[in-house]
């Protein structure tokens, strides 16, 4: 466990409260046990002093929905034609990977969300025999969502989740914690998941499950037509179909709750918005993805106006587009991306308020309200420092126009990125004993 520590910057961005310039922060035990002015902090806190200089220091980011396990298919997968065609090709690419395959794709992608700022994920996991092994490996806290399906294989839903649990409960936890995924309305049977559902909430686990993410899925499920009834008609029972929206299907079956982290949510109907605000799921929206695939507009004012918790997440490279004309540069999981492509669509909101949904929100989802995604007392001290130095009333702005890696990333008050962590140079390795403000 972290010892006592006083960190002090330029800038600091609670994003619980307004930015504070030549800010402070108190950690002890891998907690926050003060923020504010640094005349305040210094004088009140115990420890070394480190003064980061012209930064701006940031709560780490939580990303809600993650694949790390498809970090290395970047760029191997043709611009889809349909979302049931992505589907397939997916399934295609990853079928000869073995386990090192993707353990080396998990890693490759946890390195990448901590160089650009991520502390903390909600990861969907596919390959659960690596699961001991990349977990230990990154000081990221990582919440492993493991993935259940069932259509395609015919396991029976009960014997899929009592074995996924036991899987679950022998994991060393770490700094994060674990939860189920069913994978999706049309690629699970309507008994896995209420048997997940039921099961998560005994164990006050979060469970995760795409939803409503494409027309193709809500074809399937309203009209009994389309693509994607087409062709998973021959694998799974179809009298699902036909009575309902994706999110009315989730609902019938006890999947919405305050512990659903609820994926997509692009292809609303009805009274879908009031059955998400009820149950107290919260959305997770993935705007490069969604652009990737050309989706329906996510009904972001709709759910914004019925007060439903939206937070952001990367998905996975496999279905994110190339950044650039240059193919030398390489897609990269990073929060900051996804907030900038969804600021592109929503340019009236003010830079907190889209700051939030890769922080505060993302904590509220996950159960970690107060905790993570905030700089205040009692909260992890989990945070990212950036080399921006402006005046820090515009520093909320100039954030979400940054671009490429953090200075560094520090997890539960240790170094996990950058200075001091064994990934960069050491220029913070000791105490400061001189202001550079």
């Amino acid at each position: 466990m972290a010892g006592a520590l006083r960190l002090r910057s330029r800038t600091l961005l609670p994003l619980v409260g307004a930015p504070i310039a030549d800010g402070g922060l108190w950690l002890e035990d891998g907690l926050i046990r003060a923020v504010g002015p640094w005349a305040d902090v210094q004088r009140i806190g115990t420890g070394s002093i480190i003064d980061l200089g012209e930064v701006t220091v940031h709560p780490g980011w939580v990303n809600a929905h993650v694949h790390l396990d498809y970090t290395n298919l970047a760029g191997q997968l043709a611009a889809p034609k349909s979302f049931s065609a992505w589907i397939k090709t997916l399934l295609t690419a990853k079928s000869p990977w073995g386990f090192s395959d993707f353990a080396n794709s998990w890693l490759a992608g946890a390195q990448q969300l901590l160089q650009t700022g991520t502390t903390t994920i909600a990861n969907i996991e596919s390959v659960p025999e690596m699961l001991g092994q990349v977990r230990s490996a990154t000081p990221l806290r990582v919440w492993s969502l493991l993935e259940l399906t069932g259509v395609r294989n015919r396991r029976d839903p009960a014997t899929l989740v009592a074995e996924g649990i036991a899987v679950l409960e022998r994991l060393p936890m770490g700094r994060g914690g674990v939860g189920l995924s069913p994978h999706a309305p049309y690629s699970t049977l309507p008994e896995l998941l209420t048997q997940a559902a039921d099961a998560a909430r005994q164990r006050g686990w979060p469970i995760s499950t795409h939803l409503a993410e494409s027309r193709e899925e809500f074809d399937m499920f309203v009209y009994r037509s389309g693509a994607m009834y087409e062709w998973l008609a021959p694998q799974r029972p179809m009298e699902d179909c036909g009575l309902g929206s994706p999110i009315y299907h989730a609902a019938r079956h006890g999947l919405l709750s305050p512990a659903q982290l609820a994926v997509h949510v692009n292809v609303l109907w009805r009274n879908d918005v009031e059955l998400l605000r009820a149950s107290g799921a919260s959305v997770v929206h993935c705007p490069q993805s969604h652009e990737y695939f050309k989706h329906p507009r996510f009904p972001w004012p709709e759910l914004r106006a019925a007060g439903v918790n939206v937070c952001l997440g990367t998905d996975s490279l496999a279905s994110t587009g190339w950044p650039t004309s240059d193919r030398a540069v390489r897609p990269t999981l990073s929060m900051l991306d996804e907030l900038r492509s969804f600021r592109a669509y929503n340019s009236d909101w003010e830079p907190r308020e889209l700051l939030a949904l890769g922080t505060v929100n993302g904590a509220k989802a996950l159960g970690l309200a107060g905790l993570a995604g905030e700089l205040s007392v009692g909260a992890w001290a989990d945070l990212a420092v950036v080399p921006l130095a402006g005046a820090t009333g515009d520093a909320e702005a100039a954030l979400l126009d940054y671009r490429g890696p953090v200075a560094a990333t520090m997890i539960a008050g240790e170094w996990a990125f950058g200075p001091g962590s064994g990934a960069g140079d050491s220029g913070w390795g000791g105490p400061a004993s001189t202001s550079q403000f």
